[in-house]
């Protein structure tokens, strides 16, 4: 499929431009143009194996660039490494959770806190306000926590970095639907808050209703992207590229 050319504005939080990626001699990504505005939700989609996460690893240094360019907040952090990007603004849950198992809520929370200024900043209490669950958990380790309750601390987590751009890798995989939408909605008050968002998952109804834009990476190549209203119109198109049934 052709695509026209990606449009950078002035606007763009994150640009990439012709991104090429992999692992030593394995390229897994092709030429991938992607950008995210200021206070826009993202949603990056594809079938498993296609690149997306390792996408996302580029943008923290954990997969080798071999060209192309990530530019965040009008730098270049093409190869920086993850602690680097998190200091300029980029705040990331992983695929798979990765809290502390070992410590507590707080414990896992003030271990990535950076502390900031402002109306806008995010706090312990902040966090506890968006996630009431874990305030009444905040005592119990990792690894005491259901996989819902984990993903909570995950993002509450993401969000003590005090991120513009916050990235989440299968937001949703694995969770029981009032948990999925538990995820959803606290996406949508970040969203009404005006922070910028790159989502990676597959679920179409809930990502129509909170993305503004979709990009569909197949085989490492962004191979259809549009305005999220399309993730209904274009359902069947977009399913058969996503492997949804």
């Amino acid at each position: 499929m052709n695509l026209p050319p990606t449009r950078f504005e002035n606007t763009d939080l994150l640009r990439i431009r012709g991104l090429n990626a992999g692992y030593g001699s394995a390229q897994v990504l092709f030429g991938v143009d992607l950008h995210v505005a200021v206070g826009e939700v993202v949603a990056l989609m594809g079938r498993n194996g296609m690149g997306k996460t390792t996408l996302v690893k580029s943008l923290f240094g954990l997969a080798q660039s071999s060209a192309g360019q990530i530019e965040f907040a009008g730098q270049n952090v093409t190869g920086w490494p993850g602690y680097r990007v998190a200091r300029a603004g980029l705040g990331l849950v992983p695929e798979g959770r990765h809290v502390f198992r070992s410590l507590n809520v707080i414990e896992n929370l003030r271990a990535t806190e950076r502390t900031a200024q402002g109306e806008g900043a995010w706090t312990l209490a902040r966090v506890f306000e968006l996630f009431p669950r874990l305030a009444e958990r905040a005592g119990h380790r990792g690894n005491q926590l259901s996989g819902g309750e984990q993903q909570m601390l995950a993002i509450a987590r993401a969000l003590l970095t005090q991120p513009s751009l916050l990235v989440l890798d299968e937001a949703t995989e694995g969770l029981a639907p009032l948990i999925r939408a538990d995820i959803w909605r606290t996406l949508g008050v970040l969203k009404r808050a005006g922070l910028s968002v790159l989502v990676v998952d597959r679920d179409l109804t809930a990502l129509g209703a909170l993305a503004d834009r979709y990009v569909i990476l197949d085989k490492g190549r962004v191979v259809h992207s549009g305005p999220a209203s399309h993730l209904s119109t274009e359902r069947a198109v977009i399913e058969r590229h996503i492997g949804v049934a």
